[in-house]
């Protein structure tokens, strides 16, 4: 496989008669939070800085791996990796890009200050770098690791000369903003949009477009009419409710995909005793925490019917989901299947667990960030409603969601993940393992959730090179994490976007929105 990778390019090289292009505009629904490409592992984020940062290896729009600043690479040994960098390559300010930039990189990830879901996962087998020349690198890892590649295609690699010493706000005001990517910097608000232009010194090829402005539309209902009144190119996260609509529409087109996102539940885990935003039905704080109870976790996902979730909320936009992985990928345990919906077992577990009357509890959510995200969170606590646990909701702007839901502030939150290496050990590395700095682990666990035996599973998979075996493991992993009621999947997003027909786009499993995959067509 890794001589095969070799040969493999990228598909970024632009067309013939493309040079022209003008100006693109984009509208995404989710907040961008930062340009600092190892600040915040979220996709809106990585969307956007992806256009200004390569990585080593990229993931193509089926979750492939292909080449991209490493050209080839080859297993020195069982815990030696060796790289062969892209000879040619320049940073926008035109100095070289070299090894010492890869090592630099993976001396940042980890120990960005203040990250609230950062990168140091992806570095976390990387015992040693060896630069062997400025154009070859050797990885060393403590053990055999099988997944380093698929890490390495989730890194962004900086410049060492102009990223020592620069902080988050160096690359959010554009000091630090000097990439390998085929766009430069131009500007950033927070919030609102940020605008790049052509890199036509770009490794990859001369992009596609002179200008782009990648704008943040948070209201469905607003990202809707942009595309109709034209004042933007292409829209992802299209309202479930507007598809119809929009296939109707003679300048405009529809592209869709099966996701590998999964909406999810994730009750908070880091307290034994006075939960938040939990108290009995008196309004009472209550003593211990619910979420500690495996019959409380199982009642709460027994009361769900995914099925209503994804035909009456998501109009088919999804499939329900009882794992966090779609059928076909690689690990996807065929043996777990969503749960059906038992609001009579739900409340004999309640019962059980010192509930028979239920308790009260606040759902948070973000109301920006996912299709349908606060729907799908009141239809939920309608259903936990009706289990006997009267469940409120409270939707919050991403942004803020997403800085208080890592600080736990929350008792149980809405959430998405999105598997983009198309295997089980991202999500059991990054949101199910212990939280763990020294280990790099748990980066994105907002809920706490620690299995010591799960932990033990997911590191023996990550050290399993047989592919047989290690998809063996982490059916496994996920299995165990499933019956622990670790978190509570309920569907899987299909991503869809809209596009003028003028337009030709190439849709990905991760849901990214980049402008490399749009191109001037034919209608």
């Amino acid at each position: 496989m890794l001589g095969a990778a070799a040969l493999l390019g990228l598909a970024a090289l632009a067309l013939p008669g493309q040079a022209a292009a003008q100006k693109l505009t984009i509208a995404i629904g989710g907040a961008v939070t930062s340009m600092d490409p190892h600040f915040y592992n979220a996709s809106p984020n990585n969307s956007v800085t992806a256009h200004f940062f390569d990585k080593l290896v990229e993931f193509d729009a089926k979750a492939q791996l292909v080449p991209a600043l490493a050209e080839s690479w080859r297993n020195v040994s069982e815990t030696v990796w060796e790289f062969k960098l892209r000879a040619g390559v320049k940073w926008h300010d035109g100095r070289d890009f070299t090894a010492e930039d890869v090592a630099f990189t993976f001396q940042r990830a980890p120990n960005v200050p203040n990250s609230p879901g950062g990168f140091g996962a992806f570095v976390r087998a990387v015992q040693k770098v060896e630069i062997i020349d400025p154009l070859t690198v050797r990885i060393h890892t403590p053990g055999p690791y099988p997944m380093l590649l698929g890490d390495f295609a989730s890194l962004a690699i900086i410049s060492r000369h102009v990223g020592e010493g620069a902080s988050t706000e160096d690359y959010n005001s554009g000091r630090a903003m000097v990439g390998t990517g085929p766009y430069r910097f131009v500007s950033y608000a927070p919030g609102n949009r940020t605008l790049m232009r052509r890199n036509d010194d770009y490794w990859g090829g001369r992009p596609s477009w002179a200008e782009v402005d990648y704008r943040i539309i948070s209201s469905p209902p607003a990202r809707t009419a942009a595309i109709l009144a034209g004042d933007v190119d292409i829209i992802d996260a299209v309202p479930s409710s507007d598809i119809q609509g929009l296939r109707g529409e003679a300048n405009l087109k529809l592209t869709s995909i099966q996701g590998l996102r999964v909406i999810y539940l994730a009750p908070d885990r880091s307290r034994t005793e006075n939960p938040v935003f939990v108290t009995d039905n008196d309004g009472k704080p209550l003593p211990t925490n619910p979420f500690n109870d495996l019959r409380v976790r199982r009642a709460l996902t027994m009361a769900i019917s995914r099925e209503a979730l994804a035909e009456r909320v998501m109009l088919g936009t999804a499939q329900p989901a009882g794992q966090w992985l779609p059928p076909g990928t690689y690990s996807y345990n065929p043996d777990i299947t969503p749960p059906k919906q038992d609001l009579e077992g739900a409340r004999k577990l309640l019962a059980e667990a010192g509930f028979p009357n239920g308790f009260r509890m606040t759902l948070h959510t973000p109301n920006d960030r996912y299709p349908n995200d606060s729907r799908t969170a009141q239809a939920v606590a309608q259903m936990w409603t009706r289990a006997g646990v009267q469940t409120q909701v409270e939707a919050l702007p991403w942004a803020a969601f997403s800085a208080r839901s890592s600080r736990q502030e929350f008792g149980m939150r809405l959430l998405g993940w999105g598997s983009v290496t198309g295997e089980a050990s991202y999500a059991l590395v990054n949101i199910l393992a212990t939280q763990d700095p020294a280990k790099r682990t748990g980066a994105n666990n907002q809920g706490r959730y620690s299995n010591p035996a799960l932990d033990a599973l997911t590191a023996e998979a990550a050290g399993t090179l047989d592919d047989g075996k290690r998809e063996a493991l982490l059916r496994q992993a996920i299995k165990m994490a499933i019956d622990d009621v670790a978190i509570i999947p309920l569907h899987q997003l299909v991503n869809t976007w809209a596009v003028k027909r003028t337009l030709n786009h190439n849709p990905r499993m991760d849901e990214r929105t980049r402008a490399m995959d749009v191109t001037p067509g034919n209608s």
